[in-house]
């Protein structure tokens, strides 16, 4: 396919294009973007295209295309090839002077509309000469005090001053004042006055475009008393309260200065037209011939579609079967598997398939049993405060301390319940929080031994620290305390009275190894995989006598990982079992 599409290409560019590339010639960005100046400059001056023919003509043939504008409703307006000729393929640009095409005039306004296009502010022949004349004064004034300006006209015909930087760049004066800020003694010693003041024209004008602004503020639930338009068409804010001076109007003002100015331009300005820019080969409706284009097409699709019908019969079959296999999963079946017999990457793509569905499979397995695991957790606490909450109610039992005191005891059971889960919770999203700093193991593992020692005690069982050398640990003290806890606990439940529990702390290498080690029932090789899994008991039945939520342990897994170590066990049934905890000696706080 690839060569006979570079064959049929090279020989199509060599025999047919050469002469279009050549009739395209000068069709550039450029170009196009003067013609669209130059009808938006005739738009802006006009309130309609009658007249624009010969505009457009001379625009054709400075540029050497084929120019025509047609009106919004598909009235020819004027066309610089000969009548009944096609219009090209497609629309060049919109000519709007109230909506600027920002395709071929990039640097437009804000608010898109032409400056050329000024309306009822253009002035008179008479307010030009008189302004010029005051504003050429002011100049030649200004010059005498040392102070070089530049005398400019803008659209509307105003005369602009502007002050000369003594690098030799310009420096625009204010509007409707041209003195500039930067010197003051100009502003002291010549008189701006009479071509600073708003004309008669300019007046009338701006008392216009105030009230269409103040109906649409008004309009807009906004107060149109605030401030006004002035001659530069920016918001002069009225606020008692002085405002910074680099505070723009908001977002509602300067929507509806916008909205004002074109409503007021409108009846001054030509309506929107489309504009089409075409080669001159599309003016005399000369066409590229296409035989050899469609034969040369006819060939490669002919070559195409027979190569790719012999390659899609080997490439589409364990695509299928991937799909069906996916679309089974979909549907819920969790045994969906895929055998594909090729090789490459169809092959790592159904292998990656495949354990991919395993593991869902094993999720979604995990998911249903931490389902009924929780749900059995917290229903025996809940059954119990409502089954006594409810004798009570009906007067069957009495709410003495006795009862209170074993309702507040399966609150709290319940409370230790959520209280590990939110803790496995926040490891699982990786926002379990540690405050790591240097500690002494054997004041931890005292710490530890005196909190249980009573239990132990009363369970009629010896509880003892060994700690070798003291070895030096960076790690957070409340988690590391609480993962050591959950260990003795859990030997605490599992080892008969006259047992022992050890606690004991050593340097291995880099690590520190903690290890609790009881003279409990033990722990048979095929639980041990499990031990740390959430709601794991080797006792089925559940009986609390025997186990406790079956997240202390998982726990004790998490924290470990936390602190970038590991959380192992070792048993021997009916003699000892020992946790060990493996954890980096140094740890970045």
């Amino acid at each position: 396919m690839a060569v006979c599409s570079i064959t049929a290409t090279a020989w199509l560019a060599a025999s047919s294009t050469s002469g279009a590339i050549q009739q395209e010639q000068g069709q550039t960005l450029a170009s196009d973007a003067r013609i669209n100046n130059s009808l938006l400059g005739y738009a802006s001056r006009h309130s309609d295209w009658s007249g624009v023919a010969g505009t457009l003509r001379d625009l054709a043939a400075q540029n050497s295309r084929r120019i025509a504008l047609v009106a919004e409703n598909g009235t020819l307006l004027a066309d610089s090839a000969t009548a009944g000729t096609p219009l090209p393929a497609k629309v060049s640009a919109v000519v709007d002077p109230l909506a600027v095409d920002v395709t071929l005039v990039p640097g437009a306004a804000g608010d898109r509309i032409d400056p050329r296009a000024v309306g009822p502010f253009l002035l008179s022949a008479h307010d030009r000469a008189r302004l010029r004349k005051a504003a050429d004064a002011y100049a030649a004034c200004a010059g005498r005090t040392g102070q070089a300006v530049q005398v400019t006209v803008s659209n509307t015909g105003r005369p602009l001053v502007t002050t000369l930087s003594q690098g030799g760049g310009q420096e625009p004066s204010p509007v409707p004042s041209p003195v500039p800020t930067e010197a003051p003694a100009v502003v002291d010693v010549c008189d701006a006055t009479i071509f600073s003041t708003p004309t008669r024209t300019e007046k009338a004008a701006l008392k216009q475009l105030n009230l269409l602004v103040g109906k649409c503020l008004k309009g807009k639930g906004k107060d149109a008393g605030r401030g006004s338009v002035g001659l530069d068409f920016t918001w002069v804010s009225r606020e008692k309260q002085p405002m910074p001076p680099v505070a723009e109007p908001d977002q509602v003002i300067s929507s509806c200065v916008v909205t004002a100015r074109r409503e007021q331009l409108d009846p001054y300005v030509a309506p929107a037209a489309y504009l089409y820019i075409g080669s001159p080969a599309e003016g005399t409706g000369q066409r590229i011939p296409l035989p050899s284009i469609a034969g040369a097409a006819l060939l490669v699709l002919v070559l195409t579609v027979g190569v790719s019908i012999m390659a899609a019969r080997r490439l589409v079959r364990p695509v299928n079967a991937l799909t069906h296999a996916a679309q089974r999963m979909r549907d819920g079946d969790s045994s969906a598997r895929v055998t594909v017999r090729t090789t490459g990457e169809i092959s790592e793509l159904a292998t990656a398939f495949n354990e991919m569905s395993e593991h869902l499979q094993r999720m979604e397995e995990q998911r249903k049993a931490m389902v009924s695991d929780i749900s059995h957790e917290l229903r025996t606490p809940l059954s119990n405060l409502r089954g006594w909450l409810e004798a009570t109610q009906d007067g069957v039992a009495e709410l003495d301390p006795a009862l209170i005191a074993s309702l507040v005891e399966e609150i709290l059971l319940l409370q230790h319940i959520v209280d590990d889960l939110q803790e496995l919770a926040l490891a699982d999203a990786g926002k379990l929080r540690l405050h790591v700093e240097p500690l002494h193991l054997g004041d931890l593992l005292d710490q530890v031994t005196t909190a249980h020692r009573g239990r132990a005690e009363a369970a009629g069982l010896t509880l003892t620290a060994v700690v070798t050398d003291d070895p030096p640990l960076t790690a957070d003290p409340v988690r590391l305390r609480q993962a050591i806890g959950n260990l003795v606990t859990n030997s605490l439940r599992y080892t008969p009275r006259g047992g022992h529990i050890t606690l004991g702390a050593r340097q291995d290498g880099d690590q520190v190894v903690i290890e609790v080690t009881d003279t409990g029932v033990g722990i048979r090789a095929e639980h041990l995989p499990h031990v740390f899994d959430r709601f794991w008991r080797a006792e089925k039945s559940r009986n609390r006598q025997t186990g406790g939520s079956g997240l202390g342990l998982a726990i004790v897994r998490n924290l470990a990982e936390a602190h970038g170590g590991t959380a192992t066990v070792a048993s021997v049934p009916g003699v000892r079992t020992t946790f060990t905890l493996r954890l980096p000696s140094q740890r970045d706080p």
